[in-house]
């Protein structure tokens, strides 16, 4: 353990504290690591959706093998322009099936690691974009 990852260049323990000029109003990650994300410098331990304009704290899946389609048809509700999927430290990919609400509705998606799903989001949000990061939170228990 402690070694990177070959196939993502990811590390055990690693924890990434992100800067972005200011943007009032706007939800931003703030800083990640293993078991958290925080946004507006508030840590969050369990997966959670962030929106430009809001946080939803209480996304329901605790890990990623627990991903369904309804939790896909509650994000394509939500109307963004595009999913940013952060699957936990590895990046792994659900069947086509459970995200199909979303392909239905035009709403694209990018599967990625939650890290990258973080980076990716403050980018697009800090655009103007109408993105939702939908990152998943391993609890154990």
């Amino acid at each position: 353990m402690g070694r990177g990852n070959e196939t993502t260049g990811i590390q055990a323990n690693r924890r990434m504290k992100l800067h972005l000029s200011h943007t009032p109003g706007l939800q931003t990650v703030t800083a990640f690591g293993e078991g958290y994300v925080s946004v507006n410098g508030q840590r969050h331990e369990t997966s959670l959706v962030i929106l430009p304009d809001r946080l939803l704290a209480d996304w329901a899946v605790a890990g990623f093998s627990q991903l369904a389609a309804e939790h896909f048809a509650g994000l394509a509700a939500l109307a963004p322009e595009l999913v940013l999927l952060g699957t936990g430290a590895r990046q792994s990919f659900p069947h086509p099936s459970l995200y199909a609400d979303l392909i239905r509705a035009g709403i694209g998606i990018e599967i990625m690691n939650t890290g990258a799903a973080c980076r990716t989001y403050n980018i697009l949000a800090a655009e103007g974009r109408r993105v939702a990061a939908a990152l998943i939170i391993e609890t154990t228990g």
